[in-house]
C-alpha cells in the first residue's frame, strides 16, 4: 500500500466516523408530544422545544433545543426560565423575544421567554 493510498484511506475514514448525526437524546421521544395539542399551539405561535441541562461550567446551565423540520437544530438560552422548567429533557412549547445582548454560552442565543408550556 503506497502513502497516497493509506491518505485516501484515513480521509474516507476520518469523513466517515466524524459525520455528525443527531442521536435521539437530541429530540423529544414521540410519546412525549401529544400531535394535536403540538399543531393547535404551533398554530397559535408558540415553538417546540426541548430543555437542555448542560454539565459544563462554560456552557449555559439550560437551553433550548429547537428542531425544525428541515432545518438545522439550534440553541436558544433562555435567561429568564423558570425554576419548574428546569428539567433536562422537558418538552415544552413557548413563546419568546430575542434579545440584542452578548451571548451568555457559546452555542445559545439569549432569549426572554413570554410564555410556555408543557403537553
Amino acid at each position: 500500500m503506497t502513502v497516497k493510498h493509506m491518505y485516501v484511506t484515513l480521509f474516507i475514514l476520518l469523513g466517515v466516523c466524524c459525520s455528525s448525526k443527531k442521536t435521539s437524546t437530541d429530540i423529544a421521544p414521540k410519546s412525549q408530544i401529544n400531535p394535536v395539542k403540538k399543531t393547535e399551539l404551533i398554530s397559535k405561535g408558540f415553538t417546540p422545544g426541548i430543555i437542555q441541562e448542560s454539565p459544563k461550567n462554560e456552557d449555559c446551565l439550560f437551553t433550548i433545543l429547537v428542531s425544525v423540520q428541515n432545518k438545522q437544530p439550534y440553541f436558544l438560552d433562555p435567561i429568564n426560565l423558570d425554576e419548574a422548567y428546569k428539567k433536562n429533557d422537558l418538552a415544552v412549547f413557548f413563546k419568546y423575544r430575542a434579545l440584542r445582548m452578548m451571548n451568555r454560552c457559546q452555542r445559545a442565543n439569549p432569549v426572554e421567554i413570554e410564555e410556555m408550556q408543557t403537553n
